[in-house]
């Protein structure tokens, strides 16, 4: 059985049972949706999202580039490996570090 997450992003071909997946468990996911690189996925249904952007600094009135590295659950149906691009989505907390989930490779 899988859900209608509300958000435009195709929904995973495998099952899982995993109760903390957007899809096919009761996880909500709300808020702001990300994209990014994963750069690790050594963790136990974990993975390392790192993201670039640039930002404005008035006083130069130039840009310039930062990133940021983002904890997100990895569920089972995804099963997003290191060097995939994803977009992930905000959610509640699921530990210390971990308030994002991955909902789609792309």
């Amino acid at each position: 059985m899988t859900r209608n997450i509300g958000l435009n992003v195709p929904i995973p071909l495998s099952q899982c049972d995993d109760p903390n997946c957007p899809f096919h468990g009761t996880l909500p996911v709300r808020g702001q949706t990300l994209d990014g690189v994963v750069i690790s996925s050594r963790m136990d249904k974990t993975v390392v999202v790192e993201r670039s952007y640039e930002k404005k600094v008035f006083k130069y009135e130039r840009y310039e580039k930062r990133r940021s590295r983002i904890h997100a659950h990895n569920p089972p149906c995804i099963n997003a490996k290191e060097g995939d691009t994803v977009k992930i989505a905000e959610c509640r907390p699921l530990s210390k570090s971990k308030s994002f989930v991955v909902v789609a490779l792309t």
